[in-house]
């Protein structure tokens, strides 16, 4: 393996970003490539009260104790790694086990954090996972359904990974009216549509107006003075910005509450990450602006979830440029390649986004520190405030 470090956020209780998991590919050397995120420049924007779980390592003693050390099952324990684990007990680090539905669960109280999968959680005894939370806070991972979602959260696991927000609503639910109002707007932004066009459909749904208003004064832009109008939006950040922070809207809460959308932030992280990663890319898309179209194929490739419509039938109603389809189509092009190995990333599916990210020729530190600065950012959209 080539050493890519992956970074999957962690959704607690309001499945908003509540911590971190940093990942490398099996049979990646862990000694040849262990980043330390607490180097990155991005790393002391994120809240200090949030968990990141990194593979167990040497760390220095000034390594920030929200960085936990995490041991796994298939580690092996032989020599080194009991000498390191007792050497972080010693000093009173806070450890994390990832656990494997072939070994034994530890004890209870034996580790500060239990990562387990999805499966492998619900396999066990009622109420076992209540018992082991009573002493240990644990981490579900590899949950891809819903359903999955919402039992693990009833009973006791403090936080998931985020799969189960790429599976689509059940059959035969209706897609939002509001929405469906946002693609004839984005249809709108595609063709390059003039002020006025764009400010008509605004004065046609109020709710896009409040929802497109709070998402500009949130914390990712924070604005001197309050954003209070369409015009005013575009005076203060431009036809550009604008058009990114329209291609996100669609995510927002289309009724106004309070609860955010965890699809509102993994557009957000998706479009920034491709947008910087399109500039490490040899063969470039044919467009004017490239990083443009990596961050519109980023922030819509989740349109078919949130919509619960096939990608076929939105793509139909948005006129877009052929390398955008062509990547939200069929993973087309650069563009659709790179959305694929993030992709692979999300799911977890370590080893082929490993490879597509090294065909790609993208340097494993920009990686990191690409992901950093996105989720970084994302991670500042507060929409309700």
């Amino acid at each position: 393996m080539h050493g890519y470090p992956f970074i999957h956020p962690l959704l607690g209780t309001e499945e908003v970003f509540s911590g971190y998991r940093l990942e490398y590919a099996p049979g990646t050397v862990a000694s040849a490539c262990r980043h330390a995120v607490e180097t990155v420049e991005h790393f002391d924007e994120f809240d200090h009260r949030h968990p990141w779980f990194v593979p167990a390592g040497p760390f220095a003693a000034a390594t920030p104790e929200r960085v936990i050390a995490t041991f796994s099952a298939h580690d092996g324990k032989h020599g080194e790694g009991d000498e390191l684990e007792a050497e972080l007990r010693k000093s009173c680090r806070k450890l994390a086990f990832a656990s494997s539905p072939d070994s034994k669960l530890p004890a209870t109280g034996t580790w500060d954090y239990l990562l387990i999968s999805a499966s492998h959680a619900r396999s066990l005894p009622p109420f076992g996972l209540h018992g082991m939370a009573s002493r240990t806070q644990i981490v579900a991972t590899d949950v891809h359904g819903h359903g999955d979602r919402d039992w693990l959260m009833a009973n006791a696991c403090a936080m998931t990974t985020g799969e189960y927000l790429q599976s689509r609503a059940q059959i035969g639910k209706k897609a939002d009216t509001t929405r469906q109002k946002m693609l004839e707007l984005l249809s709108l932004i595609a063709n390059d549509a003039d002020t006025e066009a764009l400010e008509a459909i605004f004065r046609q749904e109020a709710k896009l107006s409040y929802s497109l208003l709070r998402l500009v004064n949130s914390a990712a832009i924070a604005p001197r003075s309050p954003i209070t109008s369409f015009a005013q939006a575009i005076n203060m950040l431009g036809r550009r910005q604008l058009e990114r922070w329209l291609q996100l809207l669609i995510y927002a809460d289309p009724n106004n509450g309070q609860h955010p959308n965890p699809l509102l932030y993994k557009a957000a992280a998706r479009g920034l990450l491709l947008e910087q990663l399109i500039s490490h890319v040899p063969t470039r898309p044919d467009v004017a602006n490239a990083g443009d179209s990596a961050f519109m194929v980023g922030s819509f490739s989740l349109l078919d979830v949130l919509l619960n419509m096939s990608m076929g039938e939105i793509l139909q109603q948005l006129p877009l440029c052929q390398p955008v389809h062509d990547a939200l189509a069929r993973h087309g092009g650069p563009l659709g390649q790179l959305l694929a190995a993030i992709e692979a990333a999300e799911g977890r599916d370590l080893t082929s986004a490993d490879q597509q990210l090294h065909e790609l020729g993208i340097p494993p530190d920009f990686f990191l520190a690409a992901q950093m600065n996105a989720l970084a950012w994302a991670n500042r959209i507060r929409p309700g405030s």
